[in-house]
């Protein structure tokens, strides 16, 4: 399988001198295609730290990062920002939805910044999958919390990204919702060749995962 994420000895350090404070210590991991991977820690451990690194949001203090066979530290910011929306899809914790914008109106959003038509036949797809299909045209507000993460699930998976980067998809979710989200991203790995990553804090959400890795005090460590 291809690897699509590379992250090579790591380091993200805040401060200087005496103030200086390392959020990453040598971070190594490779995900390939089709992989759901599973990192768990404490708060404080280095989790957003290492979403946002690997998504390209901030850049390491040292060490590489590739995606998708492109070494992302080298590149500007201009760069990074077209890479990072050609082969990341985000889903965050809040679902960052606009929420002046239907559920049909977040997909067309994508399509414009794109420059490109909205493809009909994708967005059904997705959405009949996700079972959200009757959602078109109802508006973040409108909808639950569950709903709403599987409209963010399928507007990040809608761009065909070679990533998947989910933080904390399960926080504000009851249980059964919240295995029926995490069960959705792995399904959606396995049958769409993404490489997926999910950071959580809840260890029941990690059953299914293909690897499961334990961050604390910014180290990481594979779990067996």
């Amino acid at each position: 399988m291809k690897k699509i994420l590379v992250m090579n000895n790591v380091v993200k350090s805040f401060g200087q001198g005496h103030t200086e404070v390392y959020a990453l210590k040598g971070i190594n991991i490779s995900v390939e295609q089709g992989e759901f991977v599973s990192i768990i820690g404490p708060s404080g451990s280095g989790k957003s730290t290492f979403l946002t690194i690997s998504g390209g949001l901030q850049t390491p203090t040292s060490g590489t990062i590739e995606i998708n066979g492109q070494n992302f530290t080298n590149l500007n910011e201009k760069e990074r920002s077209r890479l990072r929306f050609k082969e990341i899809g985000f889903i965050l914790q809040a679902s960052n939805l606009i929420p002046y914008l239907s559920v049909d109106d977040q997909f067309k959003l994508v399509d414009k910044i794109n420059h490109k038509k909205t493809n009909r036949a994708d967005v059904e797809e997705l959405l009949t999958t996700l079972d959200i299909y009757d959602l078109q045209k109802k508006y973040p507000g409108e909808l639950s919390g569950g709903e709403r993460q599987r409209v963010a699930i399928a507007r990040a998976l809608y761009n065909n990204p070679s990533l998947i980067l989910a933080d904390e998809p399960t926080a504000s979710l009851d249980t059964e919702r919240a295995f029926q989200v995490v069960d959705l991203l792995k399904k959606e790995a396995h049958s769409k060749n993404k490489a997926t990553i999910m950071v959580t804090h809840d260890a029941r959400m990690i059953e299914h995962s293909d690897s499961i890795y334990r961050i604390e005090d910014g180290q990481l460590f594979k779990e067996a």
